[in-house]
C-alpha cells in the first residue's frame, strides 16, 4: 500500500466534567489525530497520550515530535500494518505514538480491502457490555449520586478510582448502597506500595471484581507478593506494555486479570497477542479506556469483541466524557455498545465538528 502523506491534527476536546485520578485531574483532552492518505483510502487513528507525562512517560507533544522526526520517516515506500510494526520496532518506547501510526495505516488498509477491524482481529460478537469509570469525588453522597445516574443509564459495571484517603470508605459505601449484585472494581493507578497491603486487604470483604494497578508500574515482583497478601484479584494496567511483559507477569503470579489498552501496548496487533497469551493461560482480559473520542472508541470496541474479553471494559458511551464527539455518538443500548461493522474502524469524523475543534494541522509527505 502506497502512502501519499500523513496529517497530524491536534483537537481540543473539553470534558463534560473534571475527571480526577490518583495522578491528577483532567478537564479537557489535547487529542492528536493521524490521517493516513493513500490513492485508494484514508485511515484514521487517535493517539491516547495525555498532555502531561503522568499516566506514562509519553505526552502528546512528544508523540507528535517522535512521529514527524523518526517514526513516519522510517516507513517503507509501500507498507501495511505488519511491515509498519516491523519498521517501528527498532525505536525504543513511544508505544502510544507507534500505536496511532500503525492503527491509521491498518484502517486505510482495511478500508481498501472492505474488511472491518473487528473481523480482522477475530471478533466473535457484534456488541460489548459497557462499563463506566468514575473519578475521585469530593464526598461520598456525591459519589453515590453519580453511580446511581450511570446505573440508570444502563452501565453493566462500575469502576471507582481510588487513592490514599479515598479508598475503603467510598468503596464500602457503594457496595452497601447498591448491594452484592453490582459488578464493582477499583483502580489505584499505582498509588500504593507493598507496605499498604494490610490496608488494601480491607477491600477483600467487599467482593470486588478486581483491584487495578495498585503498585508501581515497574514492579511486577511486589505485585506478586501483594497477590499473596490479599484475596481481591489483581489486574495490571500500566505494568503491561507488551506481550513479553504480560508473559512475565503471568509467570510471576503478579496478576490474574489484564487490562489491555491498545495505545499503551503499541497497537492492536500487540493487543491481540496479549489477548491470545492471556486466553491460553486462563486469564481474563478487558479493554481499558483513555478518554477516547469516537475514533479511538470505535477501534477499542472491535478489540473488546474478541472472545477473551470476558469482563466489561471502559468502553463507555460518547456522552460519558464529551457533549459533542468527533464522530456520530456511541450510545448505550441495553447496557451495550454496538461494534462497528463498516470497513476499517467503521467511523469517520464529522467534518464540521472536526474543523471547529481543530487547533493545528501538519501535513507530512512521504
Amino acid at each position: 500500500m502506497k502512502i501519499t502523506g500523513i496529517e497530524l491534527r491536534r483537537v481540543a476536546m473539553p470534558l463534560v466534567a473534571p475527571f480526577r485520578t490518583s495522578f491528577g485531574t483532567q478537564t479537557q483532552r489535547d487529542v492528536l489525530l493521524l490521517r493516513v492518505v493513500t490513492p485508494d483510502a484514508e485511515g484514521w487513528a487517535e493517539c491516547v497520550a495525555m498532555s502531561d507525562p503522568l499516566y506514562s512517560p509519553e505526552y502528546v507533544d512528544a508523540a507528535a515530535d517522535v512521529l514527524r522526526r523518526f517514526l513516519i520517516p522510517a516507513l517503507p515506500p509501500h507498507t501495511d500494518a505488519h511491515t509498519t510494526n516491523q519498521a517501528l520496532h527498532p525505536f525504543k518506547g513511544h508505544r502510544m505514538a507507534k500505536a496511532a501510526l500503525e492503527t491509521a495505516i491498518l484502517d486505510a488498509q482495511l478500508r481498501t480491502g472492505g474488511q472491518s477491524l473487528a473481523t480482522y482481529l477475530g471478533a466473535t460478537t457484534d456488541r460489548v457490555p459497557a462499563g463506566v469509570s468514575i473519578g475521585i469525588m469530593t464526598t461520598i453522597p456525591e459519589l453515590l449520586d453519580t453511580v446511581t445516574g450511570y446505573l440508570h443509564e444502563g452501565y453493566r459495571r462500575v469502576k471507582l478510582k481510588i487513592a490514599p484517603g479515598w479508598d475503603i470508605a467510598p468503596t464500602r459505601a457503594v457496595r452497601e448502597h447498591f448491594g452484592p449484585d453490582l459488578l464493582l472494581q477499583v483502580d489505584a493507578n499505582a498509588a500504593y506500595t507493598l507496605a499498604d497491603a494490610p490496608h488494601l486487604a480491607k477491600l477483600d470483604p467487599l467482593d470486588l471484581l478486581l483491584i487495578e494497578q495498585p503498585l508501581a508500574h515497574d514492579d511486577l515482583v511486589q505485585h506478586a507478593q501483594l497477590a499473596k497478601k490479599i484475596t481481591t484479584p489483581i489486574c495490571l494496567d500500566e505494568s503491561i506494555e507488551s506481550a513479553q511483559h504480560a508473559a512475565a507477569a503471568i509467570t510471576l503470579g503478579a496478576c490474574s486479570i489484564i487490562n489491555i489498552k491498545p495505545g499503551r501496548v503499541g497497537g492492536y496487533l500487540e493487543a491481540r497477542r496479549i489477548h491470545d497469551l492471556a486466553q491460553a493461560h486462563g486469564l481474563a482480559v478487558w479493554c481499558g479506556g483513555m478518554l477516547e473520542t469516537g475514533i479511538g472508541r470505535a477501534a477499542n470496541l472491535a478489540l473488546a469483541a474478541l472472545p477473551g474479553f470476558t469482563l466489561p471494559g471502559d468502553t463507555s458511551a460518547s456522552r460519558r466524557f464529551y457533549a459533542t464527539d468527533l464522530t456520530p455518538p456511541f450510545e448505550l443500548q441495553d447496557g451495550h455498545l454496538a461494534v462497528p461493522a463498516e470497513p476499517g474502524i467503521g467511523v469517520d469524523p464529522i467534518p464540521a465538528i472536526l474543523d471547529e475543534l481543530t487547533t493545528s494541522t501538519e501535513w507530512i509527505t512521504l
